[in-house]
């Protein structure tokens, strides 16, 4: 029997780079996973979107993670499963979990890198998303 997780629909690639970028620094925090769960439950990209999948896609990020080239892998799959249209989408949101807590970390800022690099996002573009996460989670 196959790994019913050996590929990502491209929602659960979106979810899976989220709960990428909030495990980066090895500290899930609940304003991270808050704002994911508020993500998966209202943004239009998640219509029709198993909610219980967000667990399984969770597990199977922390169990890539615990392997040598698991970010690689990660990647792949993400590559293989996400649509150049939403490639914009993905890093929009990981930028997000990342802004949730009010404060970005180095390992987050290294995995937002990653990120860009992985589905291309051009520079400018990706100055625009992250501009807008800061803007949507400004603190008082």
């Amino acid at each position: 029997m196959t790994d019913p997780l050996s590929s990502y629909t491209p929602q659960d690639a979106l979810v899976a780079l989220m709960i990428a970028v909030s495990a980066s620094d090895e500290n899930i925090r609940s304003s991270e996973l808050f704002a994911i769960q508020r993500i998966v439950n209202h943004l239009p990209v998640f219509a029709g979107y198993d909610g219980d999948r967000i667990r399984r896609i969770a597990q199977s990020v922390f169990d890539l993670f615990e392997e040598e080239d698991g970010l690689d892998a990660l990647f792949g799959l993400i590559r293989d499963a996400l649509p150049e249209r939403l490639h914009e989408t993905a890093y929009a949101l990981a930028c997000d979990v990342a802004a949730a807590d009010g404060r970005l970390r180095d390992t987050e800022l290294r995995m937002l890198q990653e990120i860009r690099d992985e589905l291309e996002i051009d520079r400018l573009h990706a100055a625009a998303i992250e501009r807008g996460a800061r803007a949507r989670h400004m603190m008082p």
